[in-house]
């Protein structure tokens, strides 16, 4: 079986970079305004990244298991995609339930209780739109996860720093 993986992995240009740029800059005030929302009815994080934990080792590492959240988003988004567009013929439907699907089970993913799920869903779940924005437009998804790489770094250096 002959796959080609520059059908999804391609060198990003400059154009992309600075697509993934922007939309890290999008995530983190979508971020913070949905946390100043939600802090507004009650709902939380409850700090589930241990501060004493944070170390350089924590970047490292986190650049390996990003790729692999990537992952976990992008196939079963492909799935879904292919799978809705059997049934209906319609490219924009499928697009929008596969990423909403996605969106909220990625939300689960990262949600540890019923009041973590709501805070979930509206941070990592519907924020991911904007890695899912960056593999759409440029079907590259090197971009998705250069977005999502610089996000949690920035959050991981923001903690190092002593700021968060």
């Amino acid at each position: 079986m002959k796959w080609d993986y520059r059908a999804i992995f391609r060198m990003p240009s400059r154009k992309d970079i600075l697509l993934a740029v922007a939309l890290f800059v999008g995530y983190m005030i979508y971020a913070i305004i949905m946390g100043e929302i939600l802090g507004y009815f009650g709902v939380v994080s409850p700090g589930t990244v241990d501060f004493n934990s944070m170390d350089a080792m924590k970047l490292i590492t986190s650049i390996f298991s990003l790729m692999g959240e990537e992952f976990i988003k992008f196939i079963p988004f492909m799935f879904f995609l292919r799978v809705i567009y059997k049934f209906s013929n319609n490219r924009k439907l499928s697009v929008i339930i596969s990423v909403a699907l996605v969106m909220v089970m990625f939300a689960f993913l990262h949600a540890y209780n019923p009041i973590m799920l709501i805070f979930a869903l509206f941070i990592q779940g519907f924020g991911s739109i904007f890695e899912f924005y960056g593999y759409i437009k440029t079907k590259n998804i090197w971009i998705s996860y250069l977005t999502h790489i610089l996000t949690d770094e920035f959050i991981f250096i923001i903690m190092l720093l002593g700021f968060a």
